[in-house]
């Protein structure tokens, strides 16, 4: 019993070293990931019902019998891939065991009980295991489907006292044997899973650290100076030879060997990314004739080349190279791909962006263009009254005329000096003072300090405006409009207040109401509108117009724009 345990461990030794050949199978290595087509796994039967006719063959005779290692072949290929995989191991192993003559009156109980154990010990590990590979659950396994060995050798195999005689000889070798080398198989099956995942979390981290440093260099689109620093980032992190970016016509940056040929802005040389790009596929060149790079002594022999897309069209390449023929890895390809998605989908972010922004100022652009002189008709006559009486005035308030009109048609810079908005407040409230005298009074509490700092135009002439049509005006006695700026936490918060006939809540709610019946307060409400739409399309909802107002006791607007 001694020398059949020693022998049996000799034989794992060798279907030890088969296996690990085996693991070297690219269908195996995808098993072992779980990205196994059907066909593969059918290949994986062969395999591990090979296995199991090498144990079988590796096998010690003992008592007209054979005690062996197949079911080490035919339950590992269960575990691995399946019930399915298991049992056609199994019926490859077992048949072999039954249909051969390799001599042993336990050739039928053989052939049943290895179709069985590849079968039913997959079920039962599936069943148990804790983890995609668990060496103790494999232990147990083995020692079941053993045992399950045994008892159909003594329920088929004929005489009975033979096959006794045989199982109290092999029973406990076998059960140890076998049991301890599916799980050692196991546990070396669980390393190369383990080292599959580290090797792709660091993959998938370097890929996700060349996105984070790339992303804001992509926002400004696929262009020589991006692909340039995006070229440079990849080959620095990486430990491949060169690194291309194209777009459909030109190489558009060509980072490390071969940068002395692959020139930015001229045409695409390798016929391999020509026809990348014309057929919107992957292409991975081994060879330099592959490659085809028109330049004779191009020292780059293998290239993954992967098209990037903006809307599902090719828009350009990215071009992963090494100087060493076939040296192109699956983790290469796996970084390419990664790294090409992550790309276009950066490329796709970035004109969304530029749309957003494009939107946002037109939507401005139409707000201010909203904001309409209501005086005008009423100024000018207003001028043409002082012509004759006070020309100087009338002079002066053609000026102010004018340059209201300027600075309210062709606001020109996004942002202005709030010094630059008080001069248009100004010159209309010069305007408006000429026409009505006495029944209006305007007074500034601005914090100095302050007039140096930028907000969007047009932004503080229409709440005077409106302060004096809706509030002050409509009072016989006219009344008095404050302006004031002042900081405030790092903000530089401006406010609007009238003593005017103010307004309800239920009229300050109206005038941000979304339902287009609502008509309340309409004249009001046209200009702070706008204002606020601007506010919040610049700034956020946070930075939206406060009204605060109240029934014959005046209204103020106010609002707040951050000093950073």
């Amino acid at each position: 019993m001694i020398e059949l345990f020693v022998k049996l461990f000799e034989r794992l030794g060798i279907l030890a070293i088969i296996f690990i050949f085996s693991l070297r199978l690219s269908a195996v290595k995808r098993l072992l990931l779980g990205k196994a087509t059907a066909w593969e796994k059918v290949i994986l039967a062969l395999v591990f019902g090979a296995i199991g006719i090498a144990g079988t063959y590796m096998g010690i005779p003992i008592q007209n019998a054979i005690a062996n290692s197949r079911v080490i072949g035919v339950t590992l290929g269960g575990i691995l891939g399946g019930p399915l995989v298991g049992l056609f191991a199994g019926i490859i192993a077992g048949g072999h065991r039954f249909l051969i003559d390799i001599g042993g009156f336990t050739a039928v109980a053989c052939g049943l009980a290895t179709v069985t154990e590849g079968f039913l010990g997959s079920l039962l590990y599936h069943r148990l295991k804790r983890r995609p590979f668990d060496a103790v659950v494999a232990l147990a396994c083995g020692v079941l489907v053993e045992i399950l060995q045994m008892a159909i050798i003594l329920l088929v195999a004929k005489p009975f006292e033979a096959a006794l005689g045989l199982v109290q000889v092999i029973a406990l070798p076998m059960i140890v044997a076998n049991a301890v080398g599916l799980a050692v198989f196991v546990e070396l099956v669980d390393s190369v899973y383990r080292e599959q995942e580290r090797v792709g979390a660091y993959q998938a981290q370097t890929a996700l650290r060349i996105a984070l440093k790339t992303l804001p260099i992509l926002r400004s689109g696929l262009n020589h100076h991006s692909a340039a620093k995006t070229a440079q980032i990849i080959l620095e992190m990486t430990d491949l030879d060169a690194v291309a970016l194209t777009d459909k016509v030109n190489i558009l940056a060509h980072q490390g060997i071969g940068e002395d040929h692959h020139l930015s802005g001229h045409p695409i040389l390798t016929a391999a990314t020509k026809s990348a790009l014309a057929e919107d596929s992957i292409s991975v060149p081994m060879t330099k004739t592959e490659i085809g790079c028109s330049h004779d002594h191009c020292q780059l022999s293998s290239s993954i080349i992967v098209p990037l897309r903006k809307w599902d069209r090719a828009i350009g390449a990215l071009k992963l190279y090494r100087i060493k023929g076939t040296a192109i890895s699956p983790l290469d390809m796996e970084l390419a791909d990664g790294l090409a998605h992550l790309f276009s989908q950066q490329l796709e972010l970035s004109e969304v962006e530029n749309q957003r922004k494009l939107a946002k100022e037109a939507e401005i652009r139409a707000l201010q263009a909203q904001i309409n002189p209501h005086f005008l008709f009423n100024a000018i006559n207003t001028i043409i009254s002082y012509t004759r009486t006070k020309p100087q005035m009338a002079t002066d308030l053609l000026v102010k005329l004018a340059e209201f009109l300027r600075k309210n048609t062709n606001p020109g810079l996004d942002q202005v000096p709030l010094a630059t908005e008080l001069e248009h407040c100004q010159a209309y409230i010069a305007i408006e003072t000429a026409r009505f005298e006495d029944r209006v009074k305007v007074n500034y509490e601005i914090d100095e300090e302050l007039l140096d700092y930028k907000l969007p135009p047009l932004i503080l002439q229409p709440l005077v405006e409106n302060a004096l049509k809706h509030g002050i005006l409509p009072r016989e006695e006219g009344g008095e409009v404050i302006v004031g700026a002042y900081k405030d936490a790092g903000f530089m918060k401006i406010f609007v207040q009238d003593n005017g006939i103010g307004m309800s809540q239920a009229q300050v709610n109206s005038i941000f109401s979304r339902n287009p019946q609502d008509k309340s307060h309409k004249g009001a409400g046209i200009a702070l509108k706008n204002i606020n739409a601007r506010l919040v399309a610049l700034y956020g909802a946070e930075h939206a117009l406060t009204i605060e107002s109240a029934p014959q006791r005046g209204t103020m607007v106010s609002f707040s724009i951050p000093l950073a």
